[in-house]
């Protein structure tokens, strides 16, 4: 009978298409590394996502935590070297940060008139990295009012009176506010619009009786950057998130096609269970996938691929995923229409960028980058991909310090790049570099439409002989 009943447990899992190993019947390593090439590729924002929002919303232990979920965190500061959770941070805007559990109901967001030549966004990000709504100054203007924030599965009626009502195809997302900064001593204002943001439930907001608790979530331990390269850890972490994503139509087929090899929301991704020659082609899928990766992050250094093309909607993206993953350099980059990031990683030359070289980026009369809002240029150490510490504590150099900044005869503006000093009657113009390799990011807030199509052109970086 004990024999049978064997056979017979066999028999129904190969009639669903598995192996008692819960494996795809059939399947080859050939195809488990075409799918596990494909289920990295696609699960990377989705991981790392993860890693820097259990450090901002869950673990309070972290010296990155900014608040329970559902709550809002202001920091009346920018980003300095000691901020080391994000790569590529911005060190323009103070941010506020709230990570929104959409399960039980919506969350509303309520902010203060701002005066109208003061830039302010909030973007919201899902657990995909999409961007996939905006609210502030060029999306819903400068004035008071509140944002409607609902979850995938929330079917009740819209409130009158707000500002604009988005939904998310995602249970767990990153609000993040960023509100302009004209130079230090403007910081009590921008502490004054940040103290009166708000985040609270729908309910409490109506005054109504709150519905009921949404289920405690058992949060699993994220990786480091290093292990989400090495460990296979990686998917159980993608099975992980994806059981807070409801199946969008146009992935059924693909996530029906990563089950295949255990990639699936909700289940567990154990390596251990794997046999030698399964683990080892879901290993050189990985690699494939990075050797991907690196192909586009060459393109992006040369300028075939911008900012412009991995950040935005999923409409936008298009199934690009392995353009969703390169995003991930600078993770929660803006949507072209609110930001675009144009990359110094290479001189006028194509040589790589080292402090220990002396450079120029000079800006001809009349040629600033167009903006409506405001533009800067930001110095980041690599590998890290961080702020720069230096004697002047200066990170980044941007369209309201122009006043201060010493002209050129024509009239333009000149900034040096360096490790060391220029020269006192130059360091106005200096923007401090490591010793070793680097990358500046330029940023341009709000941007017209002759940045948005490529008719200006952002001036090369000149190595000083």
């Amino acid at each position: 009978m004990k024999f049978q009943f064997a056979i017979h447990l066999i028999m129904l899992a190969l009639t669903a298409g598995l192996c008692p190993g819960g494996q795809a019947a059939e399947l080859t390593p050939d195809e488990a590394r075409v799918i596990a090439k494909e289920a990295y590729t696609y699960g990377y924002p989705l991981v790392d996502s993860y890693r820097i929002q259990y450090a901002y919303f869950v673990n309070q232990h972290d010296a990155s935590f900014k608040a329970p979920w559902n709550h809002l965190k202001n920091i009346p500061n920018v980003y300095t070297p000691a901020d080391t959770a994000i790569q590529t941070p911005n060190s323009d805007t103070p941010y506020s940060w709230a990570g929104l559990d959409l399960r039980a109901e919506p969350i509303v967001i309520s902010v203060p008139e701002i005066e109208k030549n003061r830039y302010y966004s909030i973007q919201f990000i899902d657990a995909y990295t999409f961007n996939f709504a905006y609210a502030g100054s060029r999306t819903t203007g400068n004035d008071a009012g509140s944002i409607l924030v609902a979850g995938p599965s929330w079917k009740g009626e819209t409130p009158d009176g707000f500002k604009k009502v988005i939904q998310s195809e995602t249970d767990f997302i990153l609000a993040a506010f960023r509100t302009q900064l004209f130079n230090p001593a403007d910081i009590d204002n921008v502490k004054r619009i940040q103290s009166q943001y708000k985040v609270q439930p729908l309910s409490q907001f109506l005054g109504n009786p709150a519905p009921p608790a949404a289920a405690t979530v058992q949060w699993i331990q994220p990786l480091t950057t290093e292990e989400q390269k090495t460990s296979l850890e990686f998917f159980n972490i993608v099975n992980f998130v994806l059981g807070y994503c409801p199946v969008n139509p146009a992935e059924v087929e693909l996530r029906q096609r990563f089950a295949k090899i255990g990639v699936e929301a909700g289940k567990t991704f154990d390596p251990t269970t794997l046999s030698p020659e399964m683990k080892a082609a879901i290993e050189q899928g990985r690699a494939d996938a990075w050797k991907d990766f690196a192909a586009d992050a060459k393109k992006l250094q040369e300028g075939q691929i911008t900012s412009g093309d991995v950040f935005g909607t999923r409409k936008y993206m298009n199934g690009n995923y392995l353009g969703r993953w390169l995003a991930t350099i600078g993770i929660y980059g803006n949507s072209k229409q609110e930001a675009i990031y144009p990359v110094y990683q290479v001189d006028s030359t194509g040589r790589k960028l080292e402090g220990v070289n002396r450079y120029t980026l000079t800006f001809e009369p009349g040629q600033y980058p167009p903006v409506k809002a405001f533009w800067s240029l930001t110095m980041y150490e690599l590998p890290a991909s961080l702020l720069v510490a230096n004697p002047i504590n200066r990170y980044l150099i941007n369209s309201p310090m122009l006043p201060q900044l010493k002209k050129n005869a024509d009239g333009g503006v000149t900034i040096y790049v360096q490790n060391e000093s220029p020269g006192k009657e130059l360091e106005t113009n200096w923007l401090p570099a490591p010793k070793g390799p680097f990358a500046m990011y330029m940023r341009l807030y709000w941007p017209t439409q002759s940045a948005l199509d490529g008719s200006w052109k952002a001036p090369k970086l000149e190595h000083l002989k």
